[in-house]
């Protein structure tokens, strides 16, 4: 009688445990959807400063004069399948598959390292003729713009690396799956973030 008692208090107590630690994973995806809120109204900030700053060149190039759209295309592509793989990382996840999940954020981590280093490329080559940011108000709006963006996904790049350590070392845990949905949900938000980026500032500015 009593070992029956026991049993069912320790059942109990294991699906208290379980609640809470899926209550825990509710509100924490919900406090991140919250940041992704702050952060639109950062991105919205910086692209109606661009917008007012789009139109100042003080004699300096406009964007039909830099861009060169098909190395912007070749940028987009990869961040747009970095999308894609990450939504395959992220299926292996719900299968359990810990090699399937990391092997794929491994894909999805080169890609969105290729896409940064096409970026540092094109900062470099502006800057070294003479197109930096303090040349006028276009360029300091494109590169605060861009450059902000940039260091967003480079914070993503370093929140999946550690993501694949702890997956490697503890696997697929209740709380690696909440760390890798909210990753998922920041990751998809650059992306439309960057596609915003690229019709606005490379899209129209080539027109």
């Amino acid at each position: 009688m009593s070992s029956h008692v026991i049993n069912a208090d320790a059942a109990h107590g294991h699906d208290h445990g379980h609640e809470e630690h899926h209550d825990s994973g509710q509100m924490t995806v919900f406090g991140f959807w919250l940041y992704l809120m702050t952060d639109c109204i950062l991105f919205a900030s910086i692209f109606a400063a661009y917008a007012v700053l789009s139109g100042n060149f003080a004699g300096g190039p406009s964007g039909h004069d830099i861009f060169e759209l098909p190395y912007v295309l070749a940028e987009t592509a990869l961040l747009l399948f970095s999308s894609i793989t990450f939504g395959f990382a992220m299926l292996q996840m719900y299968k359990g598959n810990k090699n399937g999940v990391l092997a794929w954020l491994a894909v999805t981590f080169l890609l969105g390292l290729g896409f940064i280093v096409m970026e540092v490329n094109e900062f470099h080559l502006l800057i070294s003729e003479g197109f930096g940011p303090q040349r006028s108000g276009f360029l300091s709006g494109f590169f605060a713009l861009v450059g902000t963006h940039g260091l967003h996904v480079t914070g993503g790049l370093i929140w999946m690396a550690v993501m694949m350590y702890q997956i490697q070392k503890k696997g697929i845990t209740g709380s690696a799956k909440t760390r890798m949905g909210c990753l998922s949900l920041f990751w998809h938000f650059l992306d439309v973030v960057w596609i915003c980026v690229f019709t606005v500032v490379y899209l129209l500015g080539v027109l």
